[in-house]
């Protein structure tokens, strides 16, 4: 039991780094990632930057930490998704096919967290077994 709790505490936290880099990096370079945002023709440029921040940094600390972990992983599986589908679609592109598929691969790990929660090492499980 130990050891399938660890292992999906290590998975959400893997899942969890790469988002938080990502929103940490959106932070730094916030007129590069604008710049990018409105280089493939998306509207408002400064409000999908803050979703961005907001889903990648807030959502990949509520997911490492497991707290409304079900939720969460939808939420940034959308987000992953609209990503690849918005960003990521140049299959021409080499780099651009590795990304869009890294982004399917990493929606369906967070699909998995969704559907089998969060585990035992986590702030769900703590609030359960409080309530």
């Amino acid at each position: 039991m130990f050891q399938t709790n660890s292992l999906a505490a290590i998975g959400r936290l893997l899942l969890a780094i790469l988002f938080i880099f990502s929103g940490f990096g959106k932070i730094i370079a916030p007129e590069a990632t604008q710049g990018y945002i409105a280089s493939v023709g998306l509207p408002l440029p400064l409000l999908s930057y803050l979703l961005a921040v907001v889903v990648e940094l807030g959502g990949g600390i509520l997911l490492a930490v497991g707290y409304r972990t079900r939720i969460v992983s939808l939420a940034i599986a959308a987000f992953t998704l609209a990503t690849a589908l918005v960003f990521h679609t140049d299959f021409a592109d080499q780099n651009q096919m590795i990304h869009f598929l890294k982004n399917i691969a990493i929606a369906g790990g967070l699909l998995q967290v969704a559907a089998f929660g969060a585990g035992a090492l986590s702030l769900d499980d703590r609030r359960r077994r409080i309530a």
